[in-house]
């Protein structure tokens, strides 16, 4: 294929979401092209056409951006089991799948267990920091002490993390928000006031 027929291919793939046309969508869901198998994925998703089996079939798709737009994806299919995603050899994808489990309703306890070993164990900080969001968005105790940690993580990792802490009451949590408070990082202190302020316990 030309770059310029490739092109063309790929134009055609992302119309095909905004056109209704699921039959070119669904085809393009096996090219060769991983650009194009990417474009489908997000036009079958636009048509509300792409199920579970086809998201689960594709999870462990040889591209790194396949596989991250099915980590974005699997935030609105609460049905496909995670776990290849939130293992996967590319920190990048793991960051979005981290975040995809926030937006869901629930997580079972084996992805539970690893947005906190995440948190606070992956070398990457972004990771550390979407997860912590997630654990904050889940809202299950079970993730409070991995928060807490991320409050003493990195800058981007502690204005997250002290957002996260949202859900939560306690000693140790009001404790967190305090040392936040002082924070030598600005973000820091400004999440800590939002949620002080959200908690109706700044008055101005």
């Amino acid at each position: 294929m030309t770059d310029s027929e490739r092109s063309s291919r790929r134009r055609e793939v992302t119309l095909a979401g905004h056109l209704g046309d699921r039959a070119t969508a669904e085809a393009a869901l096996g090219d060769t092209d991983e650009a194009i198998r990417e474009l489908a994925l997000g036009a079958m998703e636009r048509l509300g056409a792409l199920d579970d089996h086809q998201v689960s079939r594709m999870i462990n798709d040889p591209s790194i951006r396949v596989r991250r737009r099915l980590a974005e994806i699997l935030a609105a299919h609460s049905d496909v089991d995670p776990t290849s995603l939130l293992h996967d050899p590319d920190p990048t994808v793991i960051e979005v799948a981290a975040w995809a489990m926030g937006e869901r309703e629930q997580v079972d306890d084996s992805t539970l267990d690893r947005l906190i070993a995440l948190a606070t164990e992956h070398t990457d900080p972004l990771v550390r920091e979407s997860a912590a969001a997630a654990l904050g968005a889940i809202g299950d105790s079970r993730g409070l002490p991995a928060i807490l940690a991320a409050c003493d993580d990195k800058p981007a990792v502690r204005r997250r993390a002290v957002l996260a802490l949202a859900p939560f009451e306690g000693p140790e949590v009001e404790a967190a928000i305090d040392r936040a408070l002082n924070d030598r990082d600005w973000q820091v202190r400004q999440s800590a006031e939002d949620l002080r302020r959200f908690d109706g316990l700044i008055v101005e």
